[in-house]
């Protein structure tokens, strides 16, 4: 009988890739004003580079994790690294920014189809009992690229020029796929027929949405071109979006997105609960940042210094919440974590003012979100594929990646609309924000309301946070899957009910 093979250093390799994409996903804001310099470029061109890619890596995700179910994750984790690998090579030799936003799609693509799989094996290779204790280490690498993303790229950008913050991929990439081919397991594939009209109709649909909220603010939420406008494309894609969940409850084979997934209380509200992160991380930083560089006089390596508190606490703190997930219910880590990033928020809000030294207002709201992180990603992310078979661990890792990711770019939409109406509220035109790019402060008569004006923009991800934090109160506790296979990574399911 072969021995059975831990699953630890299969998850470690699957984490060089994960922890190269979330790096990525942070490292090219500190680059912007570089690339609009380096490729003559204005900048709603260089705010495509970052669209690009978040569209490219948002839209594939349910048809990515089903693609691991049929084709085996490792397959599709290799095949997604290759592309990403190539494409950030390609990123960094762009001659001109519609090469690099081509450059970037691909990318995202290459993201899409690495991200399901990760979770997936995780789900499958781990046994139900320490599947929180493996997440918590996916987790932690979110903590570990969110200090290292912003830093590196600064360092990079000042040292090396900012065709750099791709190159570095390519080193990482080749580790990352030689580890993978090693060390990662092929699992046993399922024979699924392919959802071909599901995959078109939330491919199209998820497009015109979030095409339609990045977009909204560069149109003025108005015509696009011709008879096309914002809300028309948005409106179109909600329509599309429903149509597909039409299908997928029509669907007599076997669709895209199980609806039979959602009979599962802690699957459905995991995913509420995570877009809420998503939205909520995504937008928290990007007044802060503002803040520091604008009113503040921050370099865009100062700046990330702000982020150092949040990940040397998230680092040590995930795994010693990660064992805690196995064995305390997840409502109350869940919530907690919520909560305090909430209050967080609610604090930075309350503390932002130009006329003090505010290093250590910076800095202790930074810690108390590290705490917060540290509570929510390993929790949610067992919680919601604890219960599902095997069969549909790709299906309900696309799912719930998909569920962050739209979160973040509804976030990201979200805060900045929100940031023009506050800086008109407050006296000001958006158009002040363009100093960040000549590397200026404000002038000292406008600091005051324009930190007013982000102080009360933070309130928007605290207020998520806290609805994120209500819907983890109601999170039930995970059944007991009773013995695990392994080998074959199928439990042996013991009849027990879930107890609230």
């Amino acid at each position: 009988m072969e021995k059975q093979r831990s699953p630890w250093p299969a998850l470690w390799a699957l984490v060089i890739g994960f922890f190269m994409i979330l790096v990525d996903t942070t490292i090219v804001s500190v680059a912007n004003p570089k690339i609009m310099e380096g490729l003559k470029t204005d900048i709603n061109s260089v705010i495509w580079v970052t669209s690009a890619y978040l569209l490219a890596y948002a839209v594939p995700l349910l048809v990515t994790g089903r693609l691991g179910d049929r084709f085996g994750p490792k397959n599709i984790y290799l095949i997604g690294l290759v592309l990403f690998t190539g494409s950030s090579l390609w990123c960094g030799l762009s001659g001109s920014i519609e090469v690099l936003i081509t450059a970037r799609v691909v990318q995202g693509l290459g993201a899409a189809l690495m991200t399901p799989q990760t979770m997936a094996v995780i789900t499958r290779t781990f046994p139900p009992n320490k599947r929180g204790t493996a997440m918590a280490l996916w987790g932690a690498t979110s903590g570990v690229a969110m200090l290292v993303g912003p830093l590196l790229g600064g360092v990079l950008v000042d040292g090396l020029g900012w065709e750099w913050i791709f190159f570095i991929n390519v080193p990482v990439g080749v580790i990352g796929f030689i580890a993978a081919i090693i060390l990662v397991p092929k699992l046993p594939t399922h024979q699924h027929s392919f959802d071909i009209l599901g995959v078109i109709l939330s491919a199209v649909g998820f497009f015109l949405v979030v095409f339609g909220i990045q977009e909204g603010e560069k149109y003025d939420w108005g015509t696009i071109t011709g008879p096309i406008t914002v809300w028309g494309m948005i409106i179109a894609g909600i329509v599309v979006l429903a149509g597909f969940v039409t299908w997928q409850a029509l669907n007599r084979g076997e669709p895209l997105m199980p609806l039979k997934l959602f009979r599962d209380r802690n699957f459905s509200l995991a995913n509420l609960a995570i877009s809420t992160v998503g939205f909520t991380v995504t937008s928290m930083s990007l007044p802060l940042i503002f803040f520091a560089q604008l009113v503040l006089g921050f370099t865009p390596t100062q700046s990330a210094l702000l982020m150092v508190p949040m990940a040397l606490v998230v680092i040590p703190l995930s795994p010693f919440v990660g064992r805690m997930a196995d064995r305390v219910h997840p409502r109350y880590l869940s919530f907690f974590g919520l909560f305090v990033m909430a209050g967080g928020l609610a604090w930075y809000a309350a503390w932002l003012d130009p006329n003090v030294d505010l290093w250590p207002r910076l800095l202790i709201p930074s810690l108390v979100l590290g705490i917060a992180n540290a509570f929510i990603w390993a929790p949610l992310s067992v919680t919601a594929t604890h219960n599902l078979p095997p069969a549909q661990a790709g299906a309900g890792a696309g799912v719930y990646n998909t569920m962050r990711q739209v979160g973040g770019v509804l976030g990201s939409a979200a805060i900045a609309a929100l940031i023009e109406a506050r800086l008109t509220a407050n006296g000001l035109h958006s158009s002040a924000s363009g100093a960040q790019f000549s590397g200026s402060h404000l002038p000292a008569i406008v600091q005051q309301p324009f930190t007013d004006a982000m102080a009360q923009s933070i309130l928007l991800p605290a207020a998520v946070a806290l609805i994120g934090a209500i819907v983890a109160l109601f999170l039930v506790r995970p059944r007991d899957t009773g013995q695990w296979s392994a080998t074959q990574g199928t439990p042996v399911v013991k009849q027990a009910e879930p107890a609230a």
